[in-house]
């Protein structure tokens, strides 16, 4: 009896792609990345190495530059932990209750999105200046919101709280309630949940969140200039350094003052992912 030749398996069709190839896509993605990034990068660079050592040296630590620094990075840094703490707040709640005028709460988070940021800036000067409808009852008190170096906290915050929630809000909502659930089971208490078994899930998160508030607060310009009263060496941000040198035709002091923020950034942004992928592997390691 004559065995049946058994017919070779049909050889599987690699999937259809809806992008062209790999070389193609990835041409693109670094040609796009060079025309949008690198290479306006580059032109803040080589127009800096234009200035001698000693002449960048001192258009970058200037008094009213340095000035500048601290107010800029030190508004912006207490900004973001201001906003860390009320956007993990808003967060919570928008996450773990409903409640009537939830959605309308949920759309205002994204308003300083949307609205543009002059309008922030004069919105937040009407209401805080000293005629303005919360300012004319605090300045009777000895408290000035405005025009000082707490109205560019607060234009700082009013900008980067949805940083915060935005990225906190799905790692809550990803969250599984019966870890919370069992722990509570066990006998842990509120705080012995929230900083054991929620906490350490939402820090990578709340990083990622303090980073892009910090990094969003250190460039604004729009919504600072209203309220700060730009008096220097007291309320002039860097960004508003920038802007003047630049109105004095100083393109390489103005491109100098610039590089230094530039690298500032860069390194935070080096830092916040290194505590992530710490924190990552640390969560890791106790599961």
């Amino acid at each position: 009896m004559t065995a049946l030749p058994i017919a070779a398996p049909a050889p599987r069709r690699a999937p259809a792609r809806v992008l062209p190839g790999f070389n193609l896509t990835l041409g693109f993605t670094i040609f796009y990345l060079s025309l949008i990034v690198l290479i306006p990068l580059s032109a803040l660079v080589f127009k800096t190495f234009t200035l001698t050592w000693d002449q960048f040296w001192a258009a970058v630590t200037g008094p009213r530059v340095m000035a500048s620094y601290r107010l800029t990075f030190g508004a912006s840094f207490i900004a973001a932990l201001v906003n860390v703490f009320f956007g993990l707040l808003i967060a919570w709640v928008l996450v773990r209750y409903d409640f009537f005028g939830k959605k309308i709460v949920d759309a205002l988070v994204d308003l300083p999105f949307a609205l543009p940021t002059a309008v922030a800036g004069i919105s937040l000067t009407a209401l805080l200046a000293g005629n303005g409808w919360i300012g004319q009852y605090l300045e009777p008190l000895g408290i000035q919101l405005a025009f000082n170096p707490n109205g560019v906290v607060i234009a700082l915050i009013f900008i980067g709280l949805p940083f915060v929630v935005r990225t906190v809000q799905p790692v809550l909502e990803d969250t599984e309630k019966e870890l919370e659930e069992a722990a509570t089971c066990l006998g842990a208490t509120r705080w012995q949940t929230f900083s054991k078994v929620i906490f350490p899930t939402i820090a990578p998160a709340l990083l990622t969140g303090f980073a892009m508030a910090f990094a969003r607060a250190i460039g604004e310009y729009g919504s600072v200039i209203f309220i700060a009263g730009n008096m220097p060496m007291v309320s002039e941000i860097t960004p508003l350094i920038i802007i003047g040198k630049l109105e004095q035709y100083d393109y390489a002091g103005a491109t100098a003052v610039a590089l230094v923020m530039l690298v500032f950034s860069f390194i935070l942004l080096l830092v916040i992912n290194a505590l992530q992928t710490w924190q990552r592997r640390r969560s890791g390691a106790s599961s």
